[in-house]
């Protein structure tokens, strides 16, 4: 399944989700839905996966956890927060370089309509 095939199930899942639950929630309750919603899509779903950094051939776990990766090709960044910031967006663009992955999603919940709340982030590797 491709990048594009496999975001097109996370933003109807974060559709669903948002239609139920409304904005306003913990990240942490976002999460466990879209966790359920995917992994009721038949979607390989980890839930906060370590990132590790390399840094002079030495693996360092330096706190990084990325809230969902799907088929280990799609990263999901969850938020819950008044509007997303270019530091959220950076976050991404981090996750991205350390994973190798090529598409991102910032999900922010805390919007009246789930579409003013996605943001597609491409890596170009």
């Amino acid at each position: 399944m491709s990048e594009n095939e496999i975001s097109k199930i996370i933003v109807d899942c974060a559709y669903k989700v948002h239609k139920s639950l409304g904005p306003g929630l913990l990240e942490s309750t976002y999460e466990a839905c879209m966790y359920y919603e995917l992994d009721k899509n038949n979607l390989v779903v980890h839930k906060q996966k370590v990132l590790p950094v390399i840094y002079d051939n030495l693996k360092l776990e330096a706190g990084y956890r990325i809230n969902l990766l799907v088929e280990n090709k799609v990263i999901i960044e969850l938020k819950s927060v008044k509007k997303l910031d270019d530091v959220h967006t950076a976050q991404m663009i981090t996750y991205l370089r350390l994973s190798d992955c090529k598409l991102g999603l910032l999900i922010n919940f805390n919007v009246s309509l789930i579409k003013f709340g996605i943001k597609r982030i491409v890596n170009n590797l």
